[in-house]
């Protein structure tokens, strides 16, 4: 057995990097491409023919290569001499996290008030949107069909809380927001004007006028990531639910690369868990699936091939979880109470809302054994509902084995999150074990 690959606590540092330089799925991807580029991966096209020296069968063809669609990005890397059989082992994860989107027609405001109108998407915790300085990103889709990357990362947004002296219940009866009315953001003063906001953004992106036909925008926070407490043991910081494991994925799939794994590592990052996974570039869409049968047939394979291949297959799906609250304590199990800086969680429902089972355990734990990585276990207080995962559908869609797994997190869904400051670094080793087979 190979000596196990160690991140330490500069994985961590380089988190916070990629977290603020990703405040959309697209932006995401984009800088999951660059990690993987300087790495020695290529961008491969779902439009063309691929071929054994598409993936690597050949002496001229590279082993890593990618594919982006969208905030999506399906990477993988092909030993030298893999048979068209060989099982796969893929981390999940996804790009995405609840805020406020920008709606079709921006343009909004009142009583001398410029605004713009958003759309909330996923379950934010709404009230950790206001008093917040807000940037805006996402892309833009161009006349010629191309697209575009845009981050105005300054203050420019801002949801205004109502003073406490027109409210005078909140105190009591705790914060009352209204989707539609209480969230829209103002960007300024003056008249309403329809096209303003798109033209403010073709300029910041040194557009022409009327370039941009399209957009898929959100709003995000300006604030950096930062290390948190006397000994800087905590990270606060934006996303991590789920580009931290985004960020390991990566990390872990570059670290094996090169090292000819008994398997075939993936790393699967979709779009759109926050709102059901069900879009051409979600877990519940074809993406994944397609790709690893064309890797099958690419390599001579025939369709008994990619049966034995996804038959073998484990997938670990890494998403973050939730740490014990001190201050809600009695809303977690009694006697599952998963600390920050204490390991990665494993995460158990038994009504399939995460994927996994004891066969999973025993793979998941021998490769914490492997790196040397302690980790802990999850589930649900009975009485409280369990949400779910890209896990049980990528497990039911493939028909392939998937392990629930992640870090363990407080703020869950909040514009800012807090985790452990060694977590990060420990979870990654642990992937970096499970690929490594």
């Amino acid at each position: 057995m190979s000596a196990p690959h160690r991140l330490d606590r500069g994985h961590t540092d380089d988190l916070m990097t990629f977290l603020a330089a990703s405040p959309t799925p697209y932006h995401a991807v984009a800088n999951a491409a660059e990690r993987l580029e300087k790495a020695g991966f290529r961008q491969v096209s779902e439009t063309d023919a691929w071929d054994a020296e598409t993936e690597g069968a050949s002496a001229s063809g590279s082993g890593g290569k990618y594919v982006l669609r969208g905030g999506a990005i399906i990477a993988w890397y092909v030993p030298e001499g893999a048979a068209p059989h060989t099982p796969y082992r893929i981390v999940g994860a996804h790009t995405d996290s609840p805020n406020l989107r920008v709606k079709p027609l921006p343009d909004t405001g009142a009583h001398g008030w410029r605004q713009v109108a958003v759309e909330i998407y996923g379950g934010p915790l709404m009230n950790s949107w206001l008093d917040r300085d807000l940037g805006l990103a996402g892309r833009l889709t161009l006349r010629d069909g191309s697209t575009r990357l845009v981050n105005v990362d300054r203050p420019l947004l801002r949801v205004p809380q109502l003073a406490i002296h027109l409210d005078r219940a909140v105190s009591a009866e705790g914060l009352k927001l209204d989707k539609q009315r209480h969230l829209q953001p103002i960007w300024g003063l003056g008249d309403v004007r329809d096209g303003d906001l798109i033209a403010f953004l073709e300029e910041e992106s040194g557009l022409g006028a009327g370039q941009v036909t399209g957009w898929d925008l959100m709003t995000h926070s300006v604030e950096a990531p930062a290390y948190l407490g006397r000994d800087k043991e905590l990270v606060a910081g934006p996303r991590m639910d789920n580009l931290l494991s985004v960020h390991a994925g990566v990390a872990a799939l570059t670290a094996v690369a090169g090292s000819e794994p008994p398997y075939i590592p993936v790393l699967a990052a979709f779009d759109h868990e926050e709102n059901g996974s069900q879009s051409d570039t979600g877990a519940d869409g074809p993406l994944l699936g397609g790709i690893l049968e064309r890797s099958v047939f690419a390599r001579g394979g025939s369709y008994e091939d990619r049966a034995r291949a996804f038959a073998g297959t484990v997938c670990l799906s890494s998403d973050t979880g939730h740490a014990v609250h001190p201050n809600y304590a009695e809303r977690h199990d009694p006697t599952h109470h998963p600390r920050v800086n204490g390991g990665p969680i494993l995460k158990v429902n038994v009504n399939n809302r995460y994927a996994t089972d004891g066969s999973g355990r025993a793979v998941w734990a021998a490769a914490c054994e492997k790196a040397g990585v302690p980790f802990q276990s999850f589930v649900s207080n009975n009485s409280m509902p369990c949400g779910t995962t890209i896990g049980p559908i990528t497990a039911a869609r493939h028909g392939i084995k998937t392990v629930d797994i992640g870090v363990a997190i407080l703020s869950m869904h909040s514009v800012r999150e807090l985790c452990g400051a060694d977590d990060p670094h420990l979870l990654a080793n642990a992937l970096v074990a499970f690929l490594q087979g």
